[in-house]
């Protein structure tokens, strides 16, 4: 059975697969899973770096931007959207409270829970990071259509709920 040895000749052809781009014909570049994760890193990663400035992050972003909606969440409601435990939701409201972006309201439809509400202040936090964010998305998908932006929502909608 004959071997292949890399020769000096095929040094150049090696060197140009160097990059990360050698791995998109694999089988982990096809894979639902890897894409969406590696999407959501990339888009979040530069989100968090866009709302630095404002003092907070992506995850604080989605609390705030509820908050703000007028629906009046209850924490346990925040976290069955977002998809997170409630010890996080916990940590995360009580980093937007600590800098008077919302407060917690007892829940009319049940005393024993609260609603997270925001403030003024938290109004206004959530307006500038709505526009940041929209600033990120159009960078990180710089490389769609308006189109392909649609159905890519239209998409994730349908794989997410």
């Amino acid at each position: 059975m004959p071997t292949t040895t890399q020769t000096a000749d095929d040094a150049p052809e090696a060197m140009a697969e160097a990059g990360i781009e050698r791995f998109l014909a694999g089988e982990l570049a096809q894979q639902v899973q890897f894409l969406t994760a590696r999407a959501r890193g990339r888009g979040s990663g530069h989100a968090n770096m866009m709302l630095a400035d404002l003092g907070i992050k992506v995850r604080q972003y989605s609390v705030l931007s509820l908050a703000a909606s007028g629906l009046k969440p209850s924490q346990r409601e925040l976290g069955e959207f977002l998809a997170l435990d409630p010890s996080q939701i916990v940590a995360l409201v009580d980093s937007l409270e600590q800098i008077g972006a919302v407060q917690r309201e007892t829940d009319p439809r049940d005393r024993r829970s609260k609603i997270i509400v925001a403030t003024e202040s938290g109004l206004e936090l959530f307006e500038r990071a709505r526009t940041v964010l929209l600033e990120s998305e159009d960078v990180t998908l710089g490389t769609l259509s308006q189109r392909e932006r649609r159905q890519l929502r239209t998409l994730l909608m349908k794989i997410a709920f």
